[in-house]
């Protein structure tokens, strides 16, 4: 019979997992779970741990608060300070899997089923989309640009983004674990690659590209050369609007595409770091003071496109909470990096549970750092609340890794093919 704390722990493995699945499927139901798994860690008297990544997170949320209380509108902001719930998912995914880390397996099973259910979901958007486009006799092209495919999500950027991350996840596991999936979860690996080619998101086209390379390259670095012959393949079998939305990078087609929206938006951020390079402008303050800091040999009207934020991590953070604010979350990303790259050397190339999570945070990290170069996307709330989850998984799977050490753990492990 089960003792009282490994029904505790049950319980809590299967909370986490609503909170971190759901976060596929409904933004809502996974904060209350995130909360509901708060609740019961205190209540079952577990700690809330957190990775050394506190140090650069707290500073960061200093920062933030800091640059909130000294911008024309404080309370204005307060939509930035009530985002910081969304890193209670690092205390309960690394504190529910540093203890069950061997469950990780559901988790991914969960994000699977999700990200694939929504992908599913998306392709038949696109294809209504296409016949609706087609008896009205309308351009697909135009039409469809700024109204794509979004699955369960709100937004195509936060579709794109979420479906990434799970194949990151899912290619990792299948390139660097000892534990296979069932089938049906590698069969997601093409409704995810469909979803995401048909989503016709560039940003996520090139984020995709580096993290399946650097997966690739770890993998089998002679399978490199592979990558971009099947990105070729995948754009050659796709519809022909997908090929036109590739070359759109450097033949767009006017406003339709946001090539001029982006130069905007990118320029007019850098000045805002120029006249605010300490504490920026604050938190929600880039809209609201857009016009008064486009440089003056833009012409008007501005192209067509959302001038809320700038579309742009590195920008939007330095000219919203200044150029410390931006270096602070660097930090801590740039710390999960290295810790992880050390657990890899550390692994020593032996295929464990471990070992694929710590290529896969690696991989979502990379394609959201490249996204990000395009995209605002961790201004999403899913998009933010996955990769903390996925960054939270990865520190959960270097304790483990520390913890029993290479004999200590995973006696079933095996080398990785090259």
């Amino acid at each position: 019979m089960p003792s009282l704390r490994e029904i505790q722990d049950r319980i809590l493995l299967i909370v986490a997992i609503l909170a971190a699945g759901l976060i596929q499927v409904s933004i809502a139901g996974s904060q209350i779970f995130l909360g509901a798994g708060i609740i019961l860690m205190l209540v079952f008297r577990h700690s809330l741990p957190f990775p050394k990544i506190w140090i650069p997170l707290t500073l960061f949320f200093f920062w933030t608060a800091l640059a909130d209380v000294l911008s024309p509108d404080p309370w204005g902001g307060r939509a930035q300070i009530r985002k910081f719930i969304v890193f209670f998912f690092i205390p309960l995914i690394y504190g529910v899997f540093e203890r069950q880390f061997s469950k990780v397996y559901w988790l991914i099973a969960a994000w699977c089923a999700a990200a694939s259910a929504s992908g599913v979901w998306a392709i038949i958007q696109f294809v209504l989309k296409y016949e609706s486009a087609e008896h009205s006799g309308k351009n697909f092209y135009f039409t469809y640009v700024g109204r794509r495919i979004t699955g369960f999500e709100s937004h195509w950027m936060t579709f794109g983004a979420l479906q990434l991350c799970v194949l990151s996840l899912l290619l990792a596991q299948w390139f660097f674990s000892n534990k296979r999936m069932p089938g049906w979860a590698y069969t997601s690996i093409a409704i995810l690659s469909a979803a995401i080619l048909l989503g016709w998101t560039r940003s996520i086209w090139l984020a995709g590209f580096f993290a399946i390379l650097y997966l690739v390259w770890c993998w089998r670095p002679k399978m490199i050369l592979a990558v971009p012959v099947v990105a070729a393949a995948a754009l050659l079998i796709a519809p022909s609007g997908t090929r036109t939305r590739l070359f759109s990078l450097v033949t767009p087609h006017g406003d339709t595409d946001s090539n001029r929206h982006r130069v905007v938006t990118f320029r007019t951020g850098v000045e805002m770091v120029k006249a605010h390079p300490w504490f920026g402008l604050g938190p929600e303050e880039i809209g609201r003071n857009f016009n008064a800091y486009v440089p003056a040999d833009i012409k008007r009207p501005l192209p067509v496109g959302y001038y809320g934020h700038l579309h742009n991590i590195y920008v939007q953070y330095a000219a919203e909470r200044g150029i410390p604010g931006l270096l602070l979350i660097l930090w801590f990303i740039g710390l999960t990096v290295w810790d992880c790259l050390h657990g890899i050397l550390q692994a020593r190339g032996i295929r464990s549970q471990e070992l694929f999570v710590l290529h896969g945070t690696i991989a979502v990290t990379i394609g959201v750092l490249v996204g990000g170069i395009f995209e605002y996307n961790l201004g999403d709330s899913e998009v933010l609340m996955m990769f903390v989850s996925v960054i939270a998984l990865g520190y959960a799977a270097l304790h483990n890794l520390n913890l029993g050490g290479i004999a200590g753990i995973g006696r079933d492990r095996q080398p990785v093919a090259t």
